[in-house]
């Protein structure tokens, strides 16, 4: 089905917690339900970290800020992490009310997209706990490998997020997908580069998120999740701790800006000022 511009003005107003409360000011609320929001980092950047964080908030209990929600997670780069789910989970009831599905191509993705759909359906209508969150974790890794040609590579990458959107429609869910980076190269042009939303840095590294400026047309929401290029930034309790930085890089609804954020053993946590830093223009 083809892809339709969304209108701003009719972003849903309920929004689903990041699991941390200066993180969730620095969103207007959190991640908006009904549309794709696209988390782009390098490797060990947080991506998978924040989503696990997400798909536990979204099962906690109203009473704690949570949607009382199922989830999926859909993991194409195995191993999934299911040690480092337990640790950050203070209720190991939360996880049963998180299913995890493997998909190790762009066929068997949309596959698993398809039934998917019946899944909602049923779940929808059942007194079980509705599923309000798909996590796709990550795209880049299938379309990097499984197109031979831009071509196919274009056709499979706007089919995937032609259901995702439409599941997020029609069920009104939060879906979150990561995406890898790949460095920039300097071609010594001044121009603009089409394509460059604004000047992305990583671990002192100029980057860009993968999968083109296809890829890109094709999320609502794109948050850049980056590391410092020297460690021992933020001092926490005595202890330095490697400082990261979560970018709006583009959104219907938000300004550009950033907010910095670490990892701890319980977790990912915004630091500093809680009110939006604004970014420079591109």
């Amino acid at each position: 089905m083809p892809i339709m511009p969304e209108n701003p003005v009719h972003l849903p107003v309920e929004k689903l917690s990041l699991g941390c409360p200066v993180l969730d000011r620095f969103l207007g609320g959190g991640i908006p339900f009904g549309f794709v929001t696209e988390l782009a980092g390098e490797a060990s950047a947080g991506k998978t970290q924040l989503c696990l964080q997400i798909v536990l908030s979204a099962a906690a209990p109203r009473s704690s800020g949570g949607l009382s929600a199922a989830s999926l997670f859909i993991s194409t780069e195995p191993p999934f992490p299911l040690r480092r789910l337990l640790s950050l989970s203070s209720d190991a009831v939360l996880l049963d009310h998180i299913f995890v599905r493997s998909a190790f191509s762009s066929k068997e993705l949309f596959d698993l997209l398809n039934h998917v759909d019946l899944l909602l359906s049923l779940v929808r209508h059942s007194s079980d706990r509705r599923i309000r969150l798909l996590v796709l974790d990550s795209a880049a890794a299938l379309f990097h490998t499984d197109a031979e040609d831009a071509v196919h590579r274009s056709s499979e990458l706007f089919a995937v997020a032609a259901k995702l959107k439409e599941q997020a429609r029609r069920f009104n869910l939060a879906v979150i997908v990561t995406n890898h980076v790949v460095d920039v190269v300097e071609d010594g042009s001044k121009g603009p580069r089409v394509g460059n939303y604004m000047n992305l840095s990583s671990s002192g590294r100029k980057v860009c998120p993968a999968m083109g400026l296809a890829w890109a047309n094709c999320v609502n929401m794109r948050l850049f999740l980056s590391r410092s290029a020297a460690e021992g930034n933020v001092d926490i309790d005595g202890c330095t701790i490697l400082e990261r930085k979560l970018q709006v890089v583009f959104a219907p609804h938000l300004p550009g800006g950033s907010c910095k954020f670490v990892i701890l053993r319980d977790g990912v946590f915004g630091v500093g000022n809680q009110a939006l830093i604004p970014t420079s223009p591109p």
